[in-house]
């Protein structure tokens, strides 16, 4: 009678045991959902929130948030000039406004015309290299892009030139009706004999034959650089037969 009754009472308490581990069970896997659904996300959410509290993030600027204002396209028709003041005129968008900037400083501020055209008047130089740009202000103030920069040298000084030959005053008697005339000026520079050009090579040398009439013969030669200064010396050559 006790051993049937020690039995039942084992059963219960195995029976007992089993239904606790089942909800044991169920209740870590509630717990698990519950963190992974709910928990986790909220303590990430706040450890983000504290993270944007400390350290704010900076706005993203995007191609949106800048202005679309096209720059101005400026016209200066030559790289060179022996002129300290110079006119620069371009064109921009209608009803807009033109600043002008050389090496980086601001000169001038234009209006721009009905048909798109402006001009900025006497623009001082300097000497040497000047780079020159500009930018479009709207309405608002706001500023385009800087346009393309033009490079301007300002030079005021005459070209080299010297005469190797002929000396001046020289006289041929007899002979080809012909003098060599030879000399030497700056690179780049052109040279022009009684108006018509002759061939300089890189190093400025230059040589040229030219034809003689009986008598007196007069050579103008002319040096002209990029920036239109110019330096002329003339020769003259006596031609008997």
């Amino acid at each position: 009678m006790r051993s049937r009754y020690q039995y039942r009472t084992a059963k219960r308490l195995q029976n007992k045991s089993k239904r606790n581990f089942i909800v044991t069970i169920i209740i870590i896997v509630i717990l698990l959902y519950a963190t992974v659904a709910w928990i986790l996300p909220s303590i990430i959410g706040g450890v983000g929130f504290i993270k944007n509290f400390t350290n704010p993030s900076h706005k993203v600027v995007t191609t949106s948030d800048q202005t679309t204002l096209a720059p101005p396209v400026l016209n200066i028709p030559y790289e060179a000039t022996n002129t300290a003041q110079i006119d620069i005129a371009g064109y921009a968008s209608p009803g807009a406004k033109v600043e002008l900037f050389l090496d980086e400083n601001k000169k001038q501020t234009v209006d721009v015309g009905g048909d798109g055209s402006f001009k900025f008047s006497d623009v001082s130089l300097s000497l040497g290299t000047n780079n020159i740009y500009g930018k479009t202000l709207d309405e608002k103030n706001q500023e385009s892009l800087a346009s393309k920069t033009l490079i301007i040298i300002f030079d005021n000084q005459k070209p080299v030139l010297n005469i190797f030959e002929p000396e001046d005053n020289r006289s041929i008697n007899g002979g080809e009706k012909k003098v060599k005339i030879s000399g030497k000026t700056d690179a780049g520079v052109q040279i022009f004999v009684n108006g018509n050009q002759v061939i300089v090579d890189k190093n400025g040398n230059f040589t040229t034959t030219q034809n003689l009439n009986e008598g007196d013969n007069n050579f103008d030669i002319k040096a002209v650089d990029s920036a239109t200064n110019s330096n002329e010396i003339s020769r003259k050559v006596i031609f008997h037969p």
